[in-house]
């Protein structure tokens, strides 16, 4: 079984700080420095001030935590979740003024687009963005949607754009008929949408789409192709434009796209009988490799429902496995990589952030509200309750 000395056979990289968040990526990060001057991480009383601030705010405070965030973060978050289940329990809770998602932007986007104008939301670092979510921006789509203008197939294409995107993404969306998704309903999400049309266009994670369509749908390899935004047209032809069923966005997760088949192969070999459990935002070929897929709540009520003595290895965000690994020491619970793979930008929310963000609120003192404007909200609201209404 799982020890504690080595729980999940990871060892740290050269990216190590990185991947903590203690530094940052100018390719993936917003670089945002926070308006004021952080508690020292060395600060013994850090866990005594986050609890007296949380303690004086009262109910005008509602902390959601992302099942990705670190345990330090994760002790103070009154609802625990995946983005779009935050959001929603952020929307429930109206008499709460403040609600502090210690998530990243693109969730925090979404939690001011659910909840009331008397609401304001807050992300304790401005720089915990989303990589895949900043590799779609509304200039690329939108040249992206006149390319399939160009082809004459944009009135026969649905986008569907997946939680994991700006609000900038979702109003596109919204505008152009299509629907939001979350890893749990892509199936319905795609099959709503070739209801509507004969194409899809799915934003912004390929893997998440093309695994959905091919392993639940029934679709081919052959039937996708993928879009890349920093190619001229997409890297692709006006008739592979017309054959394809499902549009591709050349985006990816950094965390679940370093899992590959080797790694697969590794664990294996390492732990005979082990059952691969991984979520589909991982590779096409690691997926199939696997034995189990499933979004972050099915990778949780699946550890919950499995018998005591079976092993598993997790590809998925390792604060999660760990946090899981901890909460079954009658299972064997490891990290399908031998290496560090947090999410660096989830990861910027830490301890001090935390405690910053809840005593500024705590002294009057609004900080990091994230505001999504009037129109983007608009239409962005409109891609997600077409999501709500999904049988």
């Amino acid at each position: 079984m799982t020890t504690t000395s080595e729980p999940l056979d990871v060892q740290p990289t050269p990216l190590a700080l990185l991947l903590l968040g203690r530094e940052s990526d100018p390719r993936s990060e917003r670089g945002v420095d926070c308006p004021g001057d952080l508690p020292a991480p060395s600060d013994p009383d850090l866990v005594e001030r986050a609890r007296a601030a949380k303690a004086k705010l009262g109910d005008k405070v509602f902390v959601l935590g992302h099942h990705y965030q670190r345990d330090e973060v994760i002790q103070f978050a009154d609802v625990t979740g995946d983005s779009f289940k935050l959001a929603r329990d952020a929307a429930a809770r109206p008499e709460a003024e403040y609600i502090v998602f210690c998530g990243v932007h693109f969730m925090a986007e979404s939690a001011d687009i659910l909840t009331s104008d008397a609401q304001q939301v807050v992300l304790p670092d401005l720089a915990a963005g989303c990589s895949m979510a900043d590799m779609a921006t509304a200039e690329q789509v939108a040249e992206c949607w006149d390319v399939l203008t160009e082809a004459g197939v944009a009135d026969v294409t649905v986008p569907v754009s997946y939680m994991n995107s700006s609000a900038d993404i979702k109003a596109f969306t919204g505008r152009h008929g299509g629907t939001i998704c979350t890893s749990s309903n892509a199936e319905r999400a795609l099959e709503w949408a070739f209801q509507q049309g004969e194409k899809v266009l799915f934003l912004p994670d390929q893997h998440l789409g093309r695994n959905t369509a091919v392993r639940e749908m029934g679709f081919s390899l052959e039937d996708c192709i993928v879009y890349n935004p920093h190619k001229p047209n997409g890297g692709v032809t006006a008739e592979q434009l017309r054959d394809a069923k499902m549009i591709l966005w050349r985006g990816h997760c950094s965390v679940h796209g370093r899992f590959s088949l080797e790694s697969v192969e590794d664990v294996r070999a390492r732990i005979p009988g082990v059952n691969v459990l991984v979520h589909p935002e991982c590779k096409h070929e690691v997926v199939s490799a696997a034995d189990h897929v499933g979004s972050t709540e099915y990778i949780i009520k699946a550890l919950e429902a499995a018998p005591a003595g079976s092993s598993w290895a997790i590809g998925t965000e390792l604060n999660l496995v760990r946090r899981l690994a901890k909460a079954h020491p009658d299972k064997q619970i490891v990290f399908l990589d031998k290496t560090v793979c947090f999410c660096s930008t989830m990861n910027r929310i830490d301890l001090p952030h935390l405690v910053w963000a809840l005593e500024s609120l705590a002294d009057g003192k609004v900080v990091n509200r994230i505001q999504v404007d009037r129109e983007t909200e608009h239409f962005a609201k409109l891609a997600l309750e077409r999501m709500l209404a999904l049988p």
